[in-house]
């Protein structure tokens, strides 16, 4: 490993809010070192001085690049683990509403964002590294209503993770994926989703309740520990069995 089970190097984005804030709440909590990145939300005070944070957007593949370099060289010159969490919705459209700007924003923000983050990473990470990407439901049931270009890059997410896992396998770098159901305590679910969507789909789960950011962050810390290296490859579905009712 390049780093011990705690103190490593973690980098999420989109870690101010919704799963990337209760994945990074997860990876402090375990001792290590984190950095988040936002595009626009801001820091939560109780995180302020507890992480390095920079601005970011996800879908420049030249900001990226720079920004990841400057993470790493203040976490010490290396990134141990990386947890790609931003993405969105952006907004529900039918296909024949839907033009080409809103596929591309999209596919941008939750596909394209993955690549540019790996690559930017690769040569900070050494054997032993992590990768965690996050993907949806929606990859595998097509989503709800409107959501058939974030299927779609949600599904491209975890074709790119496979793919991953084999060419940095002789590496010594694991690349798994999380693929969430409906969790709730997110802005994803409070713009996009109405209150009645969500009690439907609430009952529609075996386990009979909403996930929390806490639930996925602790998927996260599995396929990111030593002990989760050999689960490289696989889609972790954090769901409540959603997926099989």
């Amino acid at each position: 490993m390049t780093a011990s089970t705690t103190d490593r190097a973690v980098l999420i984005t989109g870690g101010a809010t919704g799963i990337g804030l209760g994945i990074a709440e997860a990876f402090l909590a375990a001792g290590d070192r984190v950095a988040i990145t936002t595009h626009s939300t801001p820091v939560p005070e109780h995180l302020a001085d507890r992480v390095i944070a920079e601005r970011m957007d996800v879908t420049d593949s030249a900001d990226v690049t720079a920004t990841v370099g400057r993470v790493a060289a203040a976490l010490g010159g290396r990134i141990d683990v990386l947890v790609n969490n931003a993405g969105g919705l952006v907004a529900r459209r039918a296909t024949e509403a839907a033009d080409d700007e809103h596929w591309h924003r999209v596919v941008e923000l939750n596909l394209s964002s993955v690549f540019y983050a790996v690559r930017a990473a690769l040569p900070l990470m050494g054997e032993g590294g992590r990768i965690v990407n996050i993907s949806s439901l929606a990859a595998h049931n097509g989503g709800g209503s409107g959501a058939g270009a974030y299927a779609a890059a949600k599904a491209g997410v975890e074709g790119l993770t496979r793919a991953l896992a084999k060419e940095l396998g002789p590496r010594g770098i694991a690349v798994s994926a999380i693929a969430p159901g409906l969790i709730l305590d997110t802005p994803f679910h409070e713009r996009f989703t109405p209150e009645a969507d969500q009690r439907a789909a609430v009952a529609a789960t075996p386990l009979g309740r909403a996930g929390t950011p806490a639930d996925v962050a602790a998927a996260a810390l599995y396929l990111a520990s030593e002990a989760g290296g050999f689960a490289s490859g696989t889609v972790v579905a954090v769901n409540g069995a959603a997926a099989f009712h």
